[in-house]
This record gives C-alpha cells, sequence and structure tokens, in this order.
C-alpha cells in the first residue's frame, strides 16, 4: 500500500466551533438521546408503579431490539427521500414529529391489564427512536469535514447524554408530583420542540446526483464498499476490537459496586454521577484532541489509556469499599472509555461513503456493538468463578488485540483520515 497523501494544516479548534453545523450536530444528537430511555430506566420505573411483575419486565425489553435491526430498513432512507427539507432532514423532522405523538400516547395506558398495548406502543416508539439515529448518524457524516469527524463524534455524544439523562430525571420528577401521563405528556412536547434544531440546521449536499441507484444498488453496493475492499474486513475487526475491552469491564459495573459494598443510592446518586460526568469530559477532550493528533494517534492514545484504566477496578478490589479510591478508578475509566467513543465514531465516519451514509453506519454501529449484547454470560461467567481480579484482568488482555490492530492498519486509517470522502467511482 502507498503512502497515504499528505494531510493538509489542521484547523484551528476555535474555527471549528463556530461552524453553525458542529451546533447542528450538538442538537440533533440530544434529539436521538430523549426517547432512549423509555425503553429502559424510564420503562421499568412506569412499568413498576404499574405493578406489573420484573419478569414480565424483563421479557417488555426485547422491544428495544430495533436499535440492533436497523441496518435492515437503514437502505430505504438512504434510497428515497421526502418532498420537504431535503434527502436528511426530511426523514429527521417525520421521525421527532411521529416520536412526539408515540411518546404521547403512553399516556394513555394505566394498568396492567393493557400490557400488549403498552408493548406494542413500546415497540412503535423504539422503532421510530432507531430510525431517527439512522438519520441523525448519516446527517452527521454527511455534513462533517474529515477534520471535524472527532468534534463531531463529541458533539453528538455531548447532546445525546445530555438529554437522555435529562428526559429520564424529568420523567422521573413529573411523574411523582404529578403522575405519569404528566410525565409522557412533557417528554413529548420536548420532543417536538427538537424539530425547531432540525429546521434550523444546514441540511448537507446529496452526492448522488440525478442518477439515483435502485433499492438493490443501496443495499450491494455499500457492503460490497465496506467488505469487499482490501483491508475492510481487518477494519471492521478493528471496530469490534476497539472497545470489547472497555465493554467487558463495565459488562458488571453495578454488580461489582454492589459487591464492593457500595448501596444502590451511593450507586444511583454518586457512582453514576461520576461515571456520566467522567464520559462526557472523556468525549469532549477526545474530540478536541482529535483535531491536533489525527485519527490514528488519537486511536492509538485512546486505546491506551482505555486498556490501562481498567486496572483501577483491581484497586478498588483489592482495598474494598473506598470513596476515593472509587471516584479515581470510575473517573479515570470513563475518561478513556468517553475519548475511545470519541475514536470508533470517527473511524466509522470516515469508512462510510455519503451516497450510503445511513446504511453503511449503521451497519457498522451494530457491529461495534456486538460485544455489548454478546459478553454478558461470558462476563458472569468469569465474574463468579474467576473472581473480580481475574475479571478485571482478562478486560486489560481483551484491549490489546484493539491496541494492535491500530498499529497493523496505522496507514490504512491514515489514508482514510486524509480522504476527502468524495463520491466514490
Amino acid at each position: 500500500m502507498s503512502d497515504p497523501t499528505p494531510q493538509t494544516a489542521k484547523p484551528r479548534i476555535r474555527d471549528v466551533l463556530r461552524q453553525p453545523r458542529m451546533l447542528a450536530i450538538l442538537l440533533l444528537g440530544g434529539a436521538s438521546g430523549l426517547p432512549n430511555p423509555l425503553s429502559e430506566a424510564t420503562m421499568q420505573a412506569w412499568l413498576t408503579d404499574l405493578g406489573i411483575s420484573n419478569t414480565r419486565i424483563g421479557l417488555l425489553m426485547y422491544v428495544a431490539l430495533p436499535y440492533l435491526l436497523k441496518p435492515l430498513w437503514a437502505p430505504l432512507l438512504d434510497r428515497y427521500s421526502l418532498p420537504w427539507l431535503g434527502r436528511r432532514r426530511g426523514w429527521i423532522l417525520t421521525f421527532q414529529l411521529l416520536l412526539a405523538a408515540s411518546i404521547a400516547s403512553l399516556a394513555t395506558f394505566s394498568g396492567e391489564h393493557q400490557l400488549t398495548g403498552i408493548a406494542l406502543a413500546l415497540l412503535v416508539l423504539v422503532f421510530l427512536s432507531a430510525s431517527q439515529d439512522v438519520v441523525i448518524d448519516a446527517y452527521r457524516t454527511d455534513v462533517a469535514r474529515p477534520a471535524e469527524r472527532g468534534l463531531a463524534a463529541a458533539a453528538t455524544n455531548l447532546g445525546y447524554r445530555a438529554l437522555s439523562y435529562g428526559s429520564l430525571s424529568v420523567a422521573l420528577i413529573v411523574a411523582d408530583h404529578a403522575g405519569w401521563r404528566a410525565a409522557f405528556l412533557t417528554l413529548a412536547g420536548a420532543m417536538a420542540l427538537t424539530s425547531l434544531a432540525t429546521l434550523w440546521a444546514p441540511e448537507p449536499d446529496d452526492p448522488r446526483g440525478r442518477q439515483l441507484p435502485s433499492l438493490a444498488d443501496s443495499v450491494l453496493i455499500p457492503l460490497r464498499e465496506l467488505f469487499g475492499a482490501p483491508g475492510a474486513i481487518a477494519l471492521v475487526l478493528l471496530i469490534i476490537c476497539y472497545k470489547i475491552g472497555d465493554a467487558f469491564a463495565l459488562k458488571f459495573f453495578t454488580a461489582f459496586m454492589m459487591h464492593t459494598g457500595f448501596t444502590k443510592t451511593e450507586i444511583g446518586l454518586v457512582v453514576k454521577a461520576v461515571l456520566t460526568t467522567g464520559s462526557i469530559i472523556g468525549a469532549m477532550l477526545g474530540g478536541l484532541w482529535m483535531i491536533r493528533l489525527g485519527l490514528r494517534r488519537a486511536m492509538l492514545m485512546f486505546a491506551i489509556v482505555q486498556a490501562v484504566t481498567n486496572l483501577g477496578y483491581l484497586l478498588l478490589a483489592s482495598v474494598g469499599k473506598s470513596y476515593a479510591v472509587m471516584v479515581g478508578a470510575v473517573a479515570l475509566d470513563a475518561l478513556a472509555s468517553g475519548m475511545g467513543n470519541i475514536a470508533s465514531v470517527a473511524l466509522m465516519m470516515a469508512l462510510c461513503d455519503k451516497r450510503f451514509s445511513a446504511f453503511q453506519y449503521a451497519v457498522l454501529s451494530m457491529v461495534a456493538l456486538l460485544p455489548r449484547y454478546t459478553l454478558g454470560g461470558p462476563a458472569g461467567w468469569l465474574a463468579d468463578n474467576g473472581g473480580w481480579s481475574v475479571y478485571y484482568w482478562t478486560s486489560f488482555a481483551l484491549a490489546l488485540p484493539g491496541i494492535a490492530l491500530v498499529l497493523l492498519m496505522r496507514r490504512r486509517i491514515d489514508t482514510l483520515d486524509a480522504s476527502q470522502n468524495e463520491v466514490r467511482a
């Protein structure tokens, strides 16, 4: 493989931050995060109040599967446009308004006898939320320039987490004082307001020209580009391995904290607050540093830091319950995890062709999430049979292949980072 094309001078951070598209990416990231807790923590609290058993709540959690299956319909969102606001914003606005109506519909349910209706309503809501995610991911990929990918990923992360946790807090507080009907109507109104960001956001150019690909081509061409190019399989393997150590370390995070002696209240109020704050700061630092470091150096540095900070939990497991050690271990790990997320997202953005970015990014994000959805069994067995020290040494070992793959694929990563991602012939 030849040496990558030399990169132009790195833009100044303040010049990137001034771009309206950065604010648009931040706001749309918030719109993506707002409905997410409705299929997780908010749903659990609501259904518990309705008197539904934990067993049934556990089964209802499968309504979240559309988040993993979204590549199945992403090609439709690449191929077809709606007759308003352009190829990306037209779909985003439509899904936002449908999501607002879907959230409001939850206010009509009031008891366990309506469980089937609740399940269907939540399934529709998750489908709409996953579809919105597909188009917002594509929008970010299309509108961000190569040097801006890290900061664009950071802006999405900040907006997503802020409104995700904010919507959960608002739902619980309003439900506690005014009931769940008021809580859902409040969230529906907030979801509708996110459409203002979509109306204001700049529409990215459509690189497809007048000759649009067929629906079959919208599936076959992007798959061939992702998996058929030289080195593509290794890059996909890198996406899987890059966060696998981190995913393993966090898989039984709450159980580890409880076994260490922290109460559920301490975990909810203190540990989770440190984790959330650290991950947001890490994402912002990762986005800013990536502008200066470039994709390959950032990926390597963040991967090493992710692996090393997993070992902080070994100290906590050794000393037992200690607020100082817990805050240090969780904060450093969250910082590293946030930076690693930015590098992973930036790599996936770089791999996408703007003609098919909705489908390609959906496929890559599904690949990236495979460790999160498949490590539960092995992680639980190791925690029970090997203890927490072996568990976290294993998380460190699992991070090493990702570091090695960054080194092995350094030329290819540099080429991706230098590319302006124009339409491919």
